[in-house]
Parts: C-alpha cells; sequence; structure tokens
C-alpha cells in the first residue's frame, strides 16, 4: 500500500490586507549595504525584500485584534483596557501583581535593576542580549548554563534550551545563595537557537531555587511556541491543552517578564508579573517614574486590547501547528541543501552555524556577520548575527573574546510571509553556497558600549 503524502502546508488564514514588497537589483543592495556600515539593523525597511531580523514586533495581527482595539479606553487609570489585560495575563500565569510595560526590556530593566546590583549574580539557561545588558548595566554579573546538548548545534536533542542543572547546583555553591539575584528560564532559549526547554527541567530547577530561597524568573516571550514541543515531546502532556502546559510552567516561577511583542502577537508591549507584594510595590514605584501610571505603563488602551486578545490566540492548536512546521519546513530544506542549520530546528527562527558555512573566515573577522551581509547582497533578505558581533567581548587586557558560537537567525515573523516567501529564501541559498568561498570576514570601524550589534558599523576585510 503506498503511503500517503503528507499534504502541503498551508497558512491557516485569509490575507485580508496586504503591503507592497520593494524589489532592488544586487548592485543597489550592494550599495545601500556599504552606506549603512555592513549592519542590517541600520537598513530602511523599504529596501528589504524579506525582512526576517526579528520575530519581536513584527508580527501581523488578527481581525479579532484589530476590532478589540477599537474598544481602547484611553483613560489614564482605572481603563476598562487595563481591566481586560489584567484577566487575562492573571490566568495566564497565577500571578497576583502585573504590570504593563512599554516592551520587554522595560520590564527587564524594572525587574532586574531592583533585585540587582553590585556583587549580585544572575544565572540563566542562556541570556540574551537586553537581558544581559540590563543585568551588567546594573553592575550584577550575567552567567549562562546551557545544556551540554547545546554545545553540538547539529546534535538531534527534544530539549537543547534546558539548563544544565549540575552546574547550576555548582554555581550557587560558588557564589553563594544569598549573592543570586535570581535564576533566570527563557522559553524558548532565542540565543541557543530557539531551542525548548523540558517542563521537567523547569520542575528541577523551580525545587532547588525553592530550597535554597533563590527567585525563579520565567523568561516567557515565546511560551506558547515552548508549550508545543512540551506536548508534542515530553511524555505525560499529551492530553493538555498548550494553555494549561503554559499556567504550569509559570506556576512554577516567582516572577515573569515577557516581550509581547513575541508570543502575544503585537507590535508593542512588555508584560512584568509578580508574586511577592513587596516586591510589587517596589517595581510599580519604578514603573511610575519610568513608564508611566500603573495601569498603562507606556501602554495605550489600544494596545493593552490588542495583547489580551493575542495571549489568547496565541495558544490556538491550529495556529501552532503552522506556526512550528512552517519553521521546521525552512530548517529541513535547507538542512537538505547541505547548509549547517542547528537541529532541531526551533520554534521562531532557523539558526545557520556561520563558522562551520565559512570555516576561512575567523572569528575575530566575524563570520555571521558576513552571511547576514551576503543573504542581503543575493536576496534582499534582511537577518541578524547571533555570534561574536552580539555576544564577544574583550578582556581587561582588551584582547577579544569569542562567543561560543557563531550563529546567523533567520527569525520568522508570525502570520506575514506565505510558503512561497520561504520557497524564495531557500532559492537565495543556491547563491550562497554557489559563492560562499568567496565571502570575506568584516572588521569593526564602530562600537558603542553596550549592545554594539545595533548601532555598530564594519568595513570588509580583504
Amino acid at each position: 500500500m503506498t503511503a500517503k503524502r503528507e499534504r502541503t502546508l498551508a497558512e491557516p488564514f485569509r490575507i485580508k490586507m496586504v503591503e507592497p514588497l520593494t524589489i532592488t537589483t544586487e548592485a543597489y543592495r550592494e550599495e545601500v549595504l556599504k552606506q549603512a556600515g555592513y549592519n542590517p539593523f541600520l537598513l530602511k525597511s523599504h529596501d528589504v525584500f524579506i525582512d526576517l531580523l526579528t520575530d519581536s514586533g513584527t508580527s501581523a495581527m488578527s481581525d479579532n485584534q484589530w476590532a478589540a482595539m477599537m474598544r481602547g479606553d484611553e483613560s489614564y487609570a482605572g481603563a476598562k483596557s487595563w481591566e481586560h489585560f489584567e484577566s487575562v495575563v492573571k490566568n495566564l500565569t497565577g500571578m497576583p501583581y502585573i504590570l504593563p510595560t512599554h516592551q520587554g526590556r522595560a520590564a527587564e530593566r524594572i525587574l532586574y535593576g531592583k533585585i540587582g546590583g553590585k556583587g549580585k549574580v544572575f544565572i540563566s539557561n542562556t541570556h540574551f542580549d537586553t537581558t544581559r545588558a540590563n543585568i551588567e548595566f546594573s553592575g550584577a554579573i550575567a552567567i549562562d548554563l546551557p545544556s551540554p546538548e547545546a554545545a553540538d548545534p547539529f546534535k538531534e536533542a527534544p530539549f537543547k534550551g534546558d539548563i544544565d542543572l549540575e552546574a547550576l547546583k555548582t554555581t550557587i555553591a560558588q557564589y553563594g545563595s544569598q549573592n543570586i539575584a535570581a535564576v533566570i528560564m527563557t522559553l524558548t532559549n532565542n540565543s541557543a537557537g530557539g531551542q525548548p526547554v523540558s517542563m521537567g527541567n523547569v520542575r528541577d530547577v523551580a525545587a532547588l531555587c525553592k530550597q535554597q530561597g533563590i527567585m525563579l524568573v520565567i523568561d516567557g516571550c515565546r511560551i506558547a511556541e515552548n508549550a508545543y514541543f512540551i506536548k508534542h515531546r515530553e511524555a505525560g502532556f499529551e492530553h493538555k491543552t498548550y494553555l494549561e502546559i503554559a499556567q504550569e510552567v509559570f506556576a512554577l516561577a516567582d516572577a515573569f517578564v515577557m516581550s509581547a511583542k513575541k508570543d502575544a502577537l503585537v507590535n508593542m508591549g512588555g508584560i512584568l508579573a509578580l508574586r511577592d507584594s513587596k516586591l510589587a510595590q517596589d517595581c510599580t514605584n519604578l514603573l511610575i517614574i519610568s513608564e508611566g501610571f500603573a495601569t498603562y505603563g507606556g501602554l495605550t488602551g489600544r494596545d493593552m486590547e490588542a495583547i489580551a486578545v493575542g495571549l489568547q490566540e496565541v495558544f490556538d492548536a491550529d495556529y501552532l501547528n503552522y506556526r512550528i512546521r512552517s519553521t521546521a519546513y525552512l530548517g529541513d530544506h535547507l538542512h537538505n541543501k547541505g547548509i549547517p542549520v542547528v537541529r532541531p530546528s526551533g520554534g521562531h527562527a532557523i539558526y545557520i552555524d556561520a563558522q562551520k558555512l565559512y570555516p576561512h573566515i575567523p572569528q575575530h573577522e566575524f563570520p555571521g556577520q558576513a552571511l547576514v551581509c551576503e543573504l542581503y547582497k543575493f536576496g534582499g533578505i534582511r537577518c541578524v548575527e547571533v555570534g561574536s558581533v552580539m555576544f564577544g567581548k574583550y578582556d581587561e587586557n582588551k584582547n577579544f573574546v569569542p562567543a561560543r558560537q557563531e550563529l546567523v537567525r533567520l527569525a520568522i515573523p508570525r502570520r506575514v510571509y506565505t510558503q512561497s516567501h520561504i520557497d524564495y529564501v531557500i532559492d537565495v541559498f543556491d547563491d550562497i553556497l554557489e559563492n560562499r568561498d568567496k565571502a570575506k570576514g568584516y572588521a569593526i570601524t564602530y562600537e558603542p558600549p553596550f549592545l554594539r550589534h545595533f548601532t555598530a558599523r564594519f568595513k570588509g576585510v580583504e
């Protein structure tokens, strides 16, 4: 009997509005890339054909979200839109104190600025860029303890986003539990290839934190995508809904930070949720000073309405099945072409090992930056380096300390591109492979003291 062919993956939505894309020539792209200092962050959006720079704030909103925005109550205090927002977040997290912020890094700055400071240590499965920057800006230390499985980018393992539990125990003992400001579990683990974290790992970390009297924070900006992987890869969750799985994760934590620009399916917004009343009051005071009143926190009423709807839509089974499968579609096709992609595919993005793709480019010449420039040059595709540009440092003698891996991230905006767009991206990699030996490295000509990848400028190395 002939095996039934798997049907073409179709988007579970119809398109009601379109935005024209600009098709440019390779010569034009080379010129504007040069003007941007070979940094895709500095390109103008109208010069980009397929924008895979980030999945943050780039989602397409649904008709229900747009309708909800019309109900936005813009009262300065106690707006109905705030009540809707608060109710949905409380139902999701089970936490009593909810603070809205204009985006995720504002929630990070408030919380980590309050509990951090000189002498304090934060430990994570992997801190992302803004998380690390806010922690280090406070004077604290940020330590990454990714799963040993994550060291092999090509190993097929279900939960490579886990924290290394034994290393966590050792690190707590080394610094002393009284000096650990928090353990932060990032779900999914963005800087480690978008890999998911298992419920078992969160449970073990929560138990250890409770035993040691350490705060556990869930950075859950992609919590729905992580819930999908738990349901389909971890025993005992087959019959639970994605929302129930997410609620179980949050039940283990003391605090929750979120950039709503990811799994809340909106263009702007952030959330800080807390269990402790004293910490919540202190954070509220900081919120009022820097963001806005406690019931809007830098967001309009219409923003809060859209977030409330998005946080419910994102757990829809049809949407999540499409979301994860469409990302895997890109990853599998690139893998079959011989592109060294991190395996298995993450939920929101495909990560490419640029060092393996370009072995002739040393780390201090940023092979990831070379790949992002080549992708823009050949196809008008904008993506981001997640390697030594983003995470490389200098020691006390100003010597270059490279990142653990030289990755490039192709982050897929939610509900924005069709399969034809993704097929185009796959085709452009034929040009990447054909010209891989000609690719050259880059040198930094300007860099700021923090988050240099956003505004750094480069020149090609001859």
